[in-house]
């Protein structure tokens, strides 16, 4: 049985349980220093796929792909922890305030750089926008098939990959050819946690970006261990147009962000008796609460 080679698509995000008055810059886009960074939960239900794939067949490679600000290299350096290979940093000013288009464009074309892959996983959404567009879109862009709530990956061969999507009113088991682009739900198992061996072995990965800043005592670590260079690749280094890049190539604007906050004014407290369920019932249809 073959080796794969895996693409996880992952995003560091804002942690939007923390939303304030600073989130939104004047221009419509996320003021990510305000925000704690995490990584997008969906793609760890992904990339848990990936590293059971991984898991069954040896050779199996994962690299992480992420576009974003130098400290998105983290989340790289997370998914190591946890079992990926290796990964590439996209980022460039000219991808700033980019919409699932443009994002989906500038990813798009770093996979082309990449050439070889089996599979391309991703999370179906990320918290921060909640569009589900970017990893449809990718696959549209690199005319390849997609399936979109994947819940579990069953088997895998050669040639093709069957597994289970989680829709609204059941599940549905799907079969589509390699290669191609999953996007997985929050359903889907957690991810497994750091492995120790991983943490002491990647724990000086970096970008050069990263590296310029390190104590001279390390710099020769990047030279005798090759894998913890971290690829770090800029507009000149996939081919792009640059006007499909950025806010430019945006056609999303952000007008508004609220945090909304829930605040119970009223509660009525009741006993389990049919009558007093009853009368609770009959109250909350008078005041068209339900019904």
């Amino acid at each position: 049985m073959k080796a794969f080679k895996i693409i996880v698509l992952a995003k560091q995000v804002p942690d939007t349980r923390n939303v304030g008055k600073d989130a939104m810059k004047a221009d419509g886009t996320v003021n990510r220093a305000a925000l704690p960074a995490i990584f997008n939960p969906e793609d760890l239900n992904a990339l848990e796929q990936a590293l059971r794939i991984k898991d069954q067949f040896p050779g199996t490679t994962i690299t992480i792909l992420t576009m974003g600000p130098g400290r998105a290299a983290d989340i790289i350096r997370e998914g190591m922890f946890r079992g990926a290979d290796d990964g590439v940093l996209l980022t460039d000013r000219a991808f700033a305030g980019s919409d699932t288009l443009a994002t989906s464009y500038a990813i798009s074309r770093a996979i082309a750089k990449i050439k070889e892959y089996d599979l391309i996983i991703c999370g179906r959404q990320a918290i921060d926008g909640d569009t589900a567009q970017v990893g449809p879109q990718v696959a549209e862009k690199l005319n390849m098939p997609q399936v979109t709530y994947v819940e579990e990956i069953i088997q895998a061969d050669n040639k093709s990959i069957q597994m289970k999507r989680r829709l609204d009113n059941g599940v549905e088991i799907v079969k589509a050819p390699i290669p191609v682009l999953l996007t997985v739900t929050s359903s889907a198992s957690a991810c497994r946690a750091r492995n120790a061996k991983f943490l002491m072995k990647y724990k000086h990965a970096k970008t050069i970006s990263e590296r310029q800043s390190e104590n001279e005592d390390y710099m020769s670590l990047y030279h005798d261990r090759p894998y913890l260079n971290i690829p770090e690749w800029s507009v000149n280094d996939v081919e792009v147009d640059p006007q499909q890049l950025g806010l430019s190539g945006s056609p999303t604007k952000v007008k508004k962000i609220d945090n909304v906050v829930l605040q119970a004014k009223e509660a009525k407290k009741i006993d389990a008796s049919d009558a007093e369920i009853n009368l609770l019932m009959k109250e909350l249809i008078d005041s068209h609460t339900i019904g």
